[in-house]
């Protein structure tokens, strides 16, 4: 069984206390020809021999690491090592300067394991190098040389989906920052009052296999945490003429209702440890739905009344009620989580969106969606002692009714908007017990683009043409849905 141990950096030396060695002496029966000392001896050399194999312990089997991996973001550094057994790890941090120090037993250095030292990027927000060697028989030292204080959770995964026994080290900022002021730092964060100037939207290039992100300028100037509290302030209206607003403008005098800028909260499913699902052409939905949310974050921040963040803006994993957090952090007005489909059937086709249940799930399929989805932290890697609490308080039996019939109206209008370019897998909104999906506040709806399960889907997918479709139907899908409701005042932010 693994045993992680932190150790108090005080009391550590640079000498290990010196093991305890077990010595057994077996003094052999002086010679007797009698056939009862024969039957003695016979006798005191099984005993030996059942003494020896109960009090001295057979040599364990050196443990194997396996890959490395590590995934450099912002919100914290994950390294996994991916091992074919259990270990047994302590680990301390120093100071002058950071470090983090960890002793693995039982474990004998590898070339696999030398390749963390390659795995570290020059830009990682917290790692500045790590240092690996063998610190004495079966434990290996790893020093994390670090770029700033951080707050490290150390925990083992155990096999689950096609990974085998995983360590992980998960290095957070010591102090975490404002997700507002982390917003505005970014140029992500528009206050009330302050209209955005973006260049017009532009196709994106159909030769890279990888679509581009636009660079889009800064959103409005910087603010401080009291200019970003006062929602009284009016937001200047710009008339649109030779538009149809039932359709395509938004309108101002409802868009904007008291004044206030609208959140949107959107949330690429999956992501580092966690690739979600897999299309024969070996795309990952991980990376597909990061393309896509990158896009319509652009669409979004277009609006002149608009700003959005996004749950993660690289490949990191971010565990089920953080995405909830994050939301709520900057008190989101709409939640959409981003998603790509998949079934075992490969002709599963077709576009579908999701809306939280509190009575059960709609359908089988949904029923079984929803399992699949809430599994990602299974397979994305979560510290179970770190987030039960939060788990706890955030995400059990907090939705309401009113939440969830804002979403369903949040959802017809978008799945309408999604028909026009896409097959449905199913005419209407469908509803499962989603775990991403139950901000107690927040009209929240997941988006399954299409099966990237089905071949010919699975090419869409990859399209950069038919992801710039799908953003901008879910954009057409939010500017109805807020023409039709007003977004509420806010007091104040959090």
């Amino acid at each position: 069984m693994s045993r992680i141990t932190p150790i108090c950096s005080e009391s550590v030396s640079d000498e290990f206390n010196s093991e305890l060695r077990l010595e057994l002496s077996l003094k052999p029966t002086l010679p007797n020809t009698t056939r009862a000392a024969k039957k003695r001896r016979t006798f005191l050399k099984a005993g030996g021999t059942l003494l020896l194999s109960v009090l001295v312990p057979q040599t364990a089997h050196a443990a194997k690491i396996l890959a490395v991996r590590v995934w450099p973001a912002e919100d914290y550094t994950r390294v996994t090592l991916e091992n074919d057994s259990e270990l047994v790890t302590n680990y301390f941090t120093v100071k002058n300067p950071e470090r983090l120090v960890v002793d693995i037993e039982g474990l004998e250095l590898n070339p696999t394991l030398k390749e963390l030292v390659a795995k570290i990027q020059a830009n990682d927000p917290y790692i500045k190098q790590v240092r690996v060697g063998q610190n004495k028989p079966n434990v290996v030292r790893l020093v994390f040389d670090l770029k700033e204080e951080v707050n490290p959770q150390v925990f083992t995964l155990q096999p689950v989906g096609l990974y085998k026994h995983r360590l992980v080290f998960d290095l957070y900022p010591a102090s975490a920052p404002d997700p507002i002021m982390a917003m505005i730092e970014k140029g992500d964060w528009q206050s009330d009052g302050k209209q955005t100037q973006v260049a017009p939207t532009t196709p994106f290039a159909s030769s890279a296999s990888t679509p581009p992100v636009p660079n889009l300028p800064a959103q409005g100037t910087a603010t401080t945490p009291s200019t970003l509290a006062k929602n009284d302030v009016k937001v200047e209206q710009k008339t649109e003429s030779k538009r149809d607003s039932k359709q395509d403008a938004f309108p101002a005098e409802k868009s904007t209702g008291n004044g206030r800028m609208i959140t949107i909260a959107i949330d690429p499913g999956h992501g580092g440890e966690d690739p979600g699902a897999t299309g024969r052409g070996g795309n990952r939905e991980k990376d597909v739905v990061l393309s896509i949310a990158k896009r319509l974050k652009a669409k979004i921040e277009q609006q002149p009344n608009m700003r959005v963040m996004l749950t993660r803006d690289a490949d990191f994993f971010v565990p089920l009620n953080v995405r909830v957090q994050k939301a709520r952090a900057v008190q989101a007005d709409l939640f959409m989580s981003v998603h790509a489909d998949a079934f075992v059937n490969a002709s599963a086709q077709g576009s579908s969106v999701f809306v939280l249940s509190d009575k059960g799930a709609s359908s089988a399929a949904a029923r079984w969606l929803a399992d699949n989805e809430n599994a990602a932290d299974l397979i994305g890697g979560v510290n179970i002692k770190a987030h039960d609490k939060q788990l706890a308080s955030v995400l059990l039996d907090l939705s309401t009714t009113a939440q969830i019939n804002d979403s369903l109206k949040l959802g017809k209008v978008v799945l309408s908007e999604i028909s026009g370019i896409n097959k449905l897998h199913k005419g209407s909104v469908e509803q499962a017990g989603f775990a991403v999906l139950k901000a107690p506040d927040i009209p929240s709806i997941l988006i399954e683009t299409a099966f990237i399960s089905n071949p010919e889907e699975e090419a869409k997918l990859t399209d950069e043409a038919y992801q710039d479709q799908m953003a901008e139907a879910v954009m057409k899908g939010i500017k109805k849905y807020f023409s039709r409701n007003p977004p509420l005042a806010k007091s104040r932010f959090t």
